[in-house]
């Protein structure tokens, strides 16, 4: 099945997304006064948490840390935080930072993960959006090539960031992880205080970053899988971030 697409500037995609960005993107979202809101997910060595399909992308753009015994996979997501409309929107619902707006918001409604299908029905894009328009995908296949550039560029992004990012929540004290397909754990840190780090981290050679990771999981199931594997499970509640769990979904 070909899909066509063409944007009609509705502007529900700039409305209530929580847009991934790249570590420069991230310091210049702060630069500009936008808040950043960390994301950070993470799957065990033994593979627990990720269909083994999915291993190859998932280890790629993740650090491989420590938490009790095991070896985890922690993937760490700077995103954009919007409530309501993104800052960046005008009264007629243009972008003020178009020449330099982040790549996600450059690449929709196309799908970053490879293990993620183009669903119309999922997106926010209203039906005529997918009535005209150059076409999008050919016999299941991505065929805008400039598209696929930003993605590949994308991609990249998340797999060169991603020490720097542990290295960056380190410093933040930001060491407690969801499980992935579980949920995620939500940090809203100082944007200054996030700004100054991103600064410091990244103005000196990138050492080895050592400190455990926690995990914080929906239920005492999967945390007694967790547990069993020889990672470590918080028994607190949260007190500087957010569990959103998938399973309410």
């Amino acid at each position: 099945m070909n899909t066509t697409f063409s944007c009609v500037g509705c502007g529900k995609c700039c409305t209530d997304h929580h847009v991934p960005l790249t570590l420069a993107e991230a310091r210049m979202w702060a630069a500009d006064g936008g808040q950043v809101i960390v994301l950070v997910e993470a799957f065990l060595a033994n593979g627990l948490g990720l269909p083994a399909q999915q291993r190859e992308h998932a280890q790629r753009r993740s650090a491989v840390v420590r938490s009790g015994t095991s070896d985890a996979h922690v993937a760490i997501t700077f995103a954009a935080y919007n409530v309501g409309p993104c800052r960046n929107l005008d009264e007629d619902k243009l972008c003020r930072i178009y020449e330099r707006r982040p790549l996600v918001c450059r690449i929709y409604p196309a799908e970053i993960n490879p293990h993620i299908a183009l669903n119309p029905a999922a997106k926010d894009c209203p039906p005529e959006s997918w009535e005209q328009g150059p076409e999008l995908i050919v016999g299941g296949e991505l065929v805008d090539q400039e598209l696929i550039t930003l993605i590949q560029r994308s991609r990249q992004a998340d797999r060169d960031d991603i020490r720097i990012k542990d290295a960056i929540c380190g410093q933040l004290g930001i060491r407690t992880t969801a499980l992935k397909g579980d949920g995620f754990t939500a940090y809203l840190p100082d944007i200054g205080v996030f700004a100054s780090v991103i600064d410091q981290v990244t103005a000196q050679p990138l050492s080895e970053v050592s400190s455990e990771w926690l995990f914080h999981l929906s239920g005492d199931d999967v945390a007694g899988q967790v547990r069993a594997a020889g990672a470590q499970v918080v028994t607190e509640p949260p007190q500087t971030y957010a569990f959103i769990s998938l399973r309410a979904a």
